[in-house]
């Protein structure tokens, strides 16, 4: 059983990031420049909107934290992406979600400019991912891809199955593991919800992805031998003999699923600071694109 090191390997990316953006400065070019929207005060989206802007500045990029009330109208808000849609100085940026109640998301992550879209999340830059054309892939997807090829995980013929739909992770991973080349060219099966008897997929599976966001879901019982998982969930589960008062679980049982595992990523430590990484990625790429486009 091997760990697939997200930690280790986010700081990789960031390292080889750093190296193209000094050689951007001492080439005379503009460095990436990111920004990051955040409505109210949620304090796990203050929490993670920190830790891009200190990546940000780890790697030198140029970094705009951009907060707003709680109460903002939709109106004010759309004005504010509008104003960095049109800002020549901003290669891309992202919108914090959750958003508040009064707020619709759906309407926001389309106002914002396919160019700058550096999470992935706009219709364009989906549409442009499901036909292998060069795109910004959605941060979480783009990472598990890194690991499974850092890693030299075979993914050609498997059948991977992805547990969870949703537009952020579940259904771009489907695309991605299905397109051609590697990591890819897999037979992958989605399930949800609303499955019946999901574990006669997961029993099946060489490739394991889940983003169900149901704490220790995943049992060994449920697994066959070999099997590499990719565990996407992360939840807070209380527990009163921890200082914090709560653990950070994932939708896997590591205990009982890791020794049945030829690769497994750990939670925390696994998929969640690829995120950021790719983020990071996908805001050079933009600027790459940008000063494509100018010459």
């Amino acid at each position: 059983m091997q760990i697939l090191d997200g930690k280790k390997t986010s700081e990789d990316i960031k390292k080889e990031i750093a190296v193209e953006v000094q050689e951007i400065k001492a080439n005379g070019g503009k460095v990436p420049h990111l920004a990051a929207v955040i409505v109210g005060t949620n304090g796990a989206s203050l929490t993670y909107v920190g830790s891009k802007v200190r990546s940000c500045e780890q790697i030198g990029f140029e970094s705009t934290l951009v907060s707003l009330p709680e109460d903002i109208t939709e109106e004010a808000l759309l004005a504010k992406i509008n104003e960095l849609n049109t800002d020549d100085n901003l290669d891309g940026f992202i919108v914090q979600l959750p958003l508040p109640k009064h707020i619709d998301e759906e309407k926001i992550l389309l106002a914002i400019n396919p160019e700058k879209d550096v999470d992935g999340f706009h219709p364009t830059n989906f549409g442009r991912m499901a036909l292998e054309m060069e795109t910004f892939l959605p941060a979480t997807p783009y990472g598990i891809m890194e690991l499974l090829e850092r890693y030299k995980v075979e993914t050609s013929g498997k059948h991977t199955v992805v547990i969870g739909r949703s537009h952020i992770v579940g259904r771009p991973m489907s695309i991605l593991l299905s397109r051609k080349g590697y990591p890819g060219d897999s037979t992958v099966t989605l399930v949800h919800s609303r499955t019946k008897n999901i574990e006669e997929f997961t029993k099946m599976a060489d490739i394991i992805v889940t983003a169900l966001g149901v704490p220790e879901f995943l049992k060994g019982d449920m697994v066959k031998d070999g099997v590499v998982i990719i565990d996407v969930g992360i939840t807070r589960v209380d527990d009163a003999s921890n200082p914090k008062g709560y653990v950070i679980k994932g939708d896997v049982d590591f205990a009982s699923v890791s020794p049945k595992s030829s690769f497994i990523t750990p939670v925390p430590g696994g998929v969640g600071p690829m995120t950021i990484a790719m983020l990071l990625k996908n805001t050079l790429l933009a600027r790459k694109i940008r000063a494509r486009n100018n010459q």
